[in-house]
């Protein structure tokens, strides 16, 4: 749920094997006004037992971890603390990594060179819907999703979405898919901006989804796919 009381702290659990990472994302949001590091987990068994216990707003999720993996525990942490916004946090610009975590039900994908601001903005962003992933992974995003093979249920899966979605709504999808901010679209369809975000905001309750993120993967898969250049 998107924090609307600013005298609210944004709580956060940080999932990463690696010490260090730890100690310095937890003193970086302790000092970050607006925000509380809830608790720290050093594996995927003890984030999943804090995440259920503490039921954070922001699951920060190392990907590589010993045992069980960040997009090995997306489901439990999913079903540990249902409206907890999870962003995997880690080194691989794998293209393969960020799909699989996207798939799995990441909000968001950051590397861990990214800037305290910028983190502390993608964490604001996915609180309140929108994109989390490192700028140099977007446009891999963009190519991985034009590049899906052909999935033998799309056709079917695409005509069951078509009954839920508007074809407005549908060309909207298709324009989250290829990239498109919500102004872009706007430009595109002729539209006001507001307009456009009102949409978007019905897209995500229609499909059960959380962010742009997920709704540029379920695209993927249901036919959605922006076309190749």
């Amino acid at each position: 749920m998107t924090k609307t009381n600013d005298a609210v702290p944004v709580r956060v659990l940080i999932i990463d094997d690696h010490t260090l990472m730890r100690r310095g994302l937890v003193a970086l949001l302790s000092l970050e006004a607006g925000f509380e590091v809830s608790g720290d987990a050093a594996d995927a068994h003890e984030g999943i037992k804090l995440a259920e216990q503490l039921q954070p707003d922001v699951i920060l999720l190392d990907l590589h971890m010993p045992g069980i993996n960040g997009v090995q525990a997306l489901p439990a942490l999913r079903e540990a603390s249902p409206s907890s916004r999870i962003l995997m946090l880690t080194v691989s610009e794998d293209s393969g990594d960020l799909m699989s975590a996207l798939r799995a039900g990441a909000d968001g994908y950051l590397l861990k060179n990214i800037e305290s601001e910028a983190l502390v903005g993608a964490i604001r962003r996915a609180l309140a819907g929108e994109a989390a992933i490192s700028e140099r992974m977007t446009h891999k995003l963009v190519h991985a999703l034009r590049g899906e093979p052909p999935n033998p249920a799309a056709d079917l899966r695409s005509a069951q979405t078509h009954a839920v979605l508007s074809p407005r709504e549908q060309e909207i999808v298709r324009l989250i898919a290829a990239g498109s901010s919500n102004k872009e679209i706007a430009r595109e369809l002729g539209v006001a901006e507001s307009t456009v975000k009102i949409h978007v905001q019905h897209i995500l309750r229609k499909l059960n989804l959380s962010s742009r993120v997920q709704v540029a993967v379920y695209a993927s898969t249901h036919g959605y796919a922006p076309k190749r250049a």
